[in-house]
């Protein structure tokens, strides 16, 4: 029998992720109604959008018809159209949940979302069921499954018509015990740019794990044509993009605004892209150069951006970019440091060398150094925080470039008087080459950050660490 008139609504299950909801059906003499998926209201309901490519029908004209126990690496949301069938599923992907079992009937008026990696199954009760499912993967003989026996005894089903007097297939009859099964392993994380000055930090950070996999622009080029098929995207979770144009002065001439709006614009089209289609979390780095720094307090998330120069504006027009993205989070940083050449390693040579520079004394920010915003990208991830963009950068007071290189020179045991300020305009007074403007004002706002309940390193602790270890901190 379908039950007509009941609400819409969801129930959880032991299971993370499996979800069942009652749908309303509305029903006559005629027959009956039913929004059987109605993506709006579903997922107010929390139904992820999980953006289904693909509708099956699997229909059974026998009552006892039972298919096997089948983990696949791509959600499906699943129902009846006519009949009814018991259903049994088992998270058979890595975790603490491994092997929890869940059992319902679904008839017309009963619906659920099944996750990737949790095994699904189900058992005809009457004949001339029509079982049906909508899947946000199409097939792919390359796919990894996992399989459960029907009749495995610590999953420990009960069946409503025993296994002995159902039809199954051969293969389904020698499907692997629990104890045997091989888990559908987690969705990826790939980190692009992984050799430069952030790429290094997120490699220590998220260290030598099977889902992580890291890039290079040798092994993944993003401005190669064909990079929407250059993996099978519905393998990963997240994308973290740390692959960027950061010569910022070279960013002026034409070579250089070309290679710029290349890589820090253009490429990101098809990352964008390819993250909405395949419900991945993009994570991308931005830069306090997205301001004109003529704001007379710290920068928030929200403040409009206007970019004085090229490389800014690539930056800018980036950010609007992955913005697009349903779940994205835009990491706005400034003056950072990491394993690579340097403002601070500049400073501590010029100090060893008894070399006196002139340094930028306008110019007022603080230090990022690398770990910071690996650590931060990393707690974002884990924590689910709610997607948008964040200001990371280190603690503490601000400071101009000048007040920064003179930290250097005293804590390498130097004279810090051995510095002279000067403005930005007397730097570049005798520069021939094209420079790039820079915002007078880099201080960014980390209130929003820290209610995540995350607060980045002190930078002027992680400049004494930098100094008195050699790393990064």
């Amino acid at each position: 029998m379908t039950e007509f008139g009941k609400p819409l609504t969801r129930t959880d299950t032991p299971i993370p992720g499996l979800v069942v909801f009652d749908l309303p059906v509305h029903g006559d003499a005629r027959g009956w109604f039913k929004e059987n998926w109605q993506r709006q209201k579903q997922l107010a309901l929390g139904l992820p959008d999980f953006g289904p490519v693909q509708n099956n029908i699997s229909f059974n004209d026998a009552a006892g018809t039972t298919r096997g126990i089948h983990a696949e690496p791509w959600d499906k949301y699943v129902s009846v159209a006519t009949g009814r069938v018991f259903g049994a599923w088992v998270d058979l992907r890595e975790g603490p949940t491994f092997g929890t079992v869940y059992t319902t009937i679904l008839g017309p008026s009963r619906a659920i979302y099944v996750p990737r990696g949790v095994g699904n199954s189900y058992q005809t009760l009457e004949p001339d069921t029509a079982y049906t499912y909508l899947v946000n993967d199409h097939w792919s003989p390359t796919a990894e499954y996992s399989f459960l026996n029907l009749a495995d005894e610590t999953a420990s089903i009960s069946w409503p018509i025993p296994l002995d007097q159902v039809q199954i297939s051969e293969k389904d009859k020698d499907h692997p015990r629990l104890a045997d099964v091989t888990p559908i392993p987690a969705r990826k994380t790939l980190i692009l740019g992984a050799n430069g000055q952030l790429g290094k930090a997120l490699r220590v950070e998220y260290g030598d794990q099977p889902h992580i996999e890291y890039t290079t622009r040798d092994t993944l080029d993003l401005t190669a044509p064909d990079l929407e098929h250059a993996r099978h995207w519905r393998d990963y979770d997240t994308i973290i993009n740390a692959a960027a144009y950061t010569a910022v002065d070279t960013a002026e001439t034409p070579e250089g605004r070309t290679a710029a709006w290349t890589a820090n614009v253009t490429a990101l089209t098809t990352l964008a892209r390819i993250a909405t289609q395949h419900d991945i979390t993009l994570v991308h780095v931005s830069s306090d150069y997205v301001y004109d720094g003529t704001k007379e307090a710290p920068y928030t998330e929200t403040d409009p951006l206007n970019p004085l120069g090229v490389y800014g504006q690539t930056k800018a027009a980036g950010d609007q970019i992955i913005a697009t993205v349903p779940k994205h989070y835009i990491i706005r940083t400034s003056w950072v440091i990491g394993d690579g050449n340097n403002f601070i390693r500049t400073m501590a040579s010029l100090a060893q060398r008894g070399i006196n520079p002139r340094v930028v004394n306008d110019q007022v920010g603080r230090l990022t150094f690398t770990p910071t915003i690996a650590q931060t990208i990393h707690h974002l991830t884990t924590t689910h925080a709610e997607y948008g963009t964040y200001n990371v950068t280190g603690t503490g007071e601000p400071q101009t470039w000048y007040q920064i290189a003179q930290d250097v020179y005293r804590l390498t045991g130097h004279d810090p008087h051995r510095i002279t300020p000067v403005t930005t305009t007397e730097y570049f007074t005798d520069t021939t080459t094209p420079t790039a403007p820079r915002p007078r004002n880099s201080v960014l706002d980390l209130h929003k950050l820290e209610t995540t309940g995350h607060t980045p390193t002190d930078a002027h602790t992680a400049l004494t660490d930098y100094l008195t270890t050699g790393a990064t901190q």
